[in-house]
């Protein structure tokens, strides 16, 4: 059995970088994957996100807006299954919560969840329960023989004495979570990015205070070493590993000299499987864990890559800024036949949908075959009107607009509602009193013999098309011919039934009134590309702007300092952080971060940007 811990740093990303979420997990070969940083709200949960063939999946979003913040954190398992309705399989888990309070899943009370609220939290406020649960960082399935926390740890800036004190609370309240669960003699393996480096050797700048860190000092009062009940897998496995990192920075380049941290852990506590009398010096780590190591071939940057310094700053790097681990267990049998939680995200409403009862599905055929009736028929009670809309012909002329004679068509299109309000109330007077039984024909105004299903496909398709420099030059005259066409063809339809009333045998003629605005756009047509013409070519005005940006560029390159250890022009950076020195600009050497005994790696050059004073 192999489980696989990650954070993807968005898992859109991720399945765009691998092509579909299925490819991304079975990259893995793995039976249980547990992802963090997800970035999901619970309302963009889609299945191309969530379900893949042979995986069911288990999701905790965030569910607050910290500090404008949405669509952070977030931690989801997926777990590979032959069947998920009922299996012995130990990566189908028999139960499946959302949080580590129990208070998420209140409103569940199917006799497959786990437990409600853990009896050791009462101590603990309920709003300060809520709150370390509202950010979507735990996700915690029963696999029969153990319990698997897939956790995400907040990050707590030395200076920001918040989250500070929310991380604190966070992993308080865990812990209580996790000695409940050991004193009900329960295995528990704790996998995910924690966000804490326990010791100095899983930190490649660590100063000599670094261990006295008061997150570091409490995960190492977690492991066995130092009498507490856990075990760091990745240390029990390569006890003495150095430079072992699953984190690096992205925006120095530290990938590539390894300069980096191990923030991503797999913890396990609990007893083996074994039955045997005799268990002195058995535990569930020696007994079942075979290996657990970092999977650095899925690190951003490879070997081969180009230098950062030499024109690789401009190259977008694919992946996550962390590596995954993972640990393969051995001699872990089957259990029971059971089917899955109803955690899982084939039941969320945005994947599964909503459910239906009978009368509403009948009430729903019963309002559309009403609508449907609706727009095939309608009577007015001043008499009966049919409104025919009909496309002109290329070549059709406004004569073949005329009023037929009485007709029993009773029918009502339904296209031709919005002209029906826009004759008026003189046509609809002179309707009643002269022709309850009447066909109104309106033609309209533009040349188009294209259905109206082909003409919404190429208007749709052109929504998306890209558009070239010269068309923002050009004006566009369809829109004001369109709209004077329609006004003319709504005036000369009512000129038409006018007309026909007083003279029925004539036939009236617009053919001239037609024509002129076709005249009139052909010669706007003209003016506008003889001043273009006239104008400077889009390949030259594009030669222009080439030369432009290109003198830009070497004139920002000649006011880069050298930094001084290697004598390279630097790059410019601006400062992020809220602060006194927000928004200022500062220059650093360009080369990737590194260990100070590198030559290669960064000189760690700093240098304001000169603000000039404003002279008033």
């Amino acid at each position: 059995m192999k489980i696989v811990t990650y954070n993807v740093n968005g898992l859109r990303q991720r399945i765009s970088q691998f092509g579909s979420l299925l490819k991304l997990l079975d990259s893995f070969d793995a039976d249980i994957i547990c992802f963090q940083e997800t970035k999901l709200r619970r309302q963009e949960l889609t299945s191309d996100l969530a379900m893949a063939d042979g995986y069911e999946s288990f999701f905790s979003c965030t569910r607050t807006n910290d500090k404008g913040r949405t669509g952070y954190s977030g931690v989801a398992t997926f777990c590979r299954v032959k069947s998920a309705f009922s299996s012995n399989e130990v990566a189908l888990p028999v139960a499946a919560e959302e949080g580590f309070t129990g208070l998420m899943d209140m409103s569940r009370n199917g006799k497959d969840e786990m437990p409600a609220v853990a009896q050791d939290l009462e101590e603990f406020d309920k709003d300060e329960l809520l709150k370390v649960d509202g950010e979507g960082r735990c996700i915690i399935t029963d696999h029969s023989h153990f319990v698997l926390f897939n956790i995400y740890g907040p990050r707590a800036e030395s200076d920001d004495s918040e989250r500070i004190q929310f991380k604190l609370m966070f992993f308080k309240i865990l812990q209580k979570r996790w000695e409940s669960l050991l004193h009900k003699r329960r295995r528990i393996f704790v996998v995910g990015d924690l966000n804490i480096a326990p010791t100095a050797m899983d930190r490649c700048d660590a100063g000599p205070d670094f261990e006295n860190n008061e997150f570091r000092r409490w995960f190492r009062s977690m492991l066995v070493e130092s009498g507490g009940l856990f075990f760091d897998v990745f240390r029990a496995k390569h006890p003495d590993r150095r430079e072992a990192y699953t984190c690096w920075p992205s925006n120095t380049g530290a990938e590539q000299f390894n300069y980096g941290t191990r923030i991503d852990h797999i913890l396990c506590a609990g007893s083996c499987l074994h039955q045997d009398h005799d268990l002195r010096g058995h535990n569930f780590v020696t007994c079942h864990v075979k290996e657990c190591n970092i999977l650095t071939e899925y690190k951003r940057w490879k070997p081969g890559n180009t230098l950062r310094w030499k024109g690789g700053w401009g190259i977008k790097l694919e992946g996550s800024d962390h590596a995954p681990v993972y640990t393969s267990l051995v001699e872990i049998p089957v259990v029971p036949q059971h089917g899955i939680p109803s955690l899982s995200a084939r039941y969320l409403p945005m994947i599964h949908g909503l459910q239906q009862t009978l009368v509403s599905v009948l009430m729903k055929r019963k309002a559309a075959t009403q609508v449907q009736s609706c727009s095939i028929s309608t009577s007015f009670s001043e008499g009966n009107v049919s409104i025919e809309k009909h496309s002109e012909s290329m070549k059709g002329s406004f004569n073949r607009c005329s009023i037929p004679g009485p007709t029993t068509n009773d029918s009502l299109n339904e296209d031709s509602e919005g002209a029906i309000l826009k004759t008026g109330k003189q046509s609809k007077d002179f309707i009643d009193e002269t022709c309850p039984n009447t066909t109104i024909v309106l033609c309209s105004g533009n040349d188009n013999s294209v259905p109206e299903e082909k003409t919404k496909k190429k208007a749709r398709k052109s929504q998306w098309s890209q558009l070239s420099l010269k068309s923002f030059f050009q004006k566009s005259p369809n829109l004001s011919s369109s709209s004077e066409n329609s006004s003319m063809d709504i005036s000369l339809s009512q000129a038409d039934v006018a007309n026909s009333n007083s003279h029925p045998n004539e036939t009236v003629a617009q053919d001239d009134q037609i024509s002129s605005p076709k005249h009139n756009e052909a010669n706007t047509d003209s003016q506008d590309q003889n001043e273009l013409n006239d104008g400077p070519s889009e390949k030259e005005r594009n030669n222009v702007a080439l030369l432009e940006w290109q003198r830009i560029q070497q004139l920002m390159q000649n006011s880069m300092p050298l930094c001084k250890g290697h004598k390279e022009p630097c790059v410019a950076r601006i400062v992020k952080k809220p602060g006194p020195t927000f928004g200022r600009r500062f220059y650093v050497c360009a080369r990737a971060e590194g260990p100070v005994s590198n030559p290669e790696a960064n000189c760690g050059f700093f240098k304001w940007a000169s603000s000039k004073s404003r002279q008033k």
